[in-house]
């Protein structure tokens, strides 16, 4: 009861907190990107596909060592933000936002294309015959249509995001109230012996992780008992 009571929540907050927003960011790139993907017929797609799924199959450290690099101040991109905007890229909150919309990019990227590509191309071709643009097309005719599809690439992301571990841990560290989520907080209490709170925070993590996904498979199934 003791050890319930004094649960640290912040790492749980910022683990969301961040969950979220690189959901959302990635939700608005992602989409126009994997409708792009599944409507071109260019000989790049193959090229295009592999680099997006590129953080799937790379270990974590040695995206994070990238990531870490590419963000730090020898580098043209942490240097031109330090210098101009001074704002420091890594060891705090914002570097992690874009750490983890490198490495989840695949998990928006993937359902919305293949939800993209398992549409009637008649439905398509119908709206471009009607005078209707390829932005309205995709906004009015496509997305609509592929619900299970964004619900899917939306949980998947923020799923990952708050599981993220390795990449969050080398771009951020483990900065008590900025950068430690609730991964790396449990990552500590065991390097730490603290074993008992270290259960707590995991079951915590496991009964999130599976009310996030019995809610997807619910969505999914009302959405193909509609159709």
């Amino acid at each position: 009861m003791n050890s319930l009571l004094s649960i640290n929540w912040i790492p749980f907050i910022l683990s969301f907190k961040l969950a979220f927003t690189t959901a959302t960011i990635l939700f608005i790139i992602a989409v126009p990107f994997a409708w792009y993907l599944s409507q071109t017929k260019s000989r790049f797609k193959p090229v295009l596909e592999a680099l997006t799924a590129m953080p799937i199959v790379l270990p974590p450290s040695v995206l994070g060592f990238y990531i870490l690099w590419g963000l730090s101040y020898n580098s043209p991109i942490g240097l031109f933000f330090e210098e101009y905007f001074n704002m420091k890229l890594i060891f705090n909150f914002n570097g992690l936002v874009i750490a983890s919309c490198l490495y989840s990019f695949p998990f928006m990227v993937q359902p919305l294309q293949n939800g993209f590509e398992s549409l009637n191309k008649s439905m398509i071709e119908a709206s471009y015959i009607a005078g209707k643009s390829k932005l309205v097309t995709l906004l009015k005719v496509a997305l609509p249509n592929i619900k299970p599809s964004i619900m899917t690439a939306i949980v998947i992301t923020f799923a990952h995001t708050v599981g993220e571990f390795g990449v969050v841990l080398m771009v951020g560290g483990s900065i008590p109230g900025k950068t430690e989520v609730a991964s790396v907080a449990i990552y500590d209490l065991v390097e730490n012996m603290d074993y008992e709170k270290a259960h707590i925070y995991s079951a915590i993590m496991v009964f999130l992780s599976f009310i996030v996904l019995v809610g997807v498979y619910i969505f999914n199934n009302k959405q193909k008992v509609k159709f």
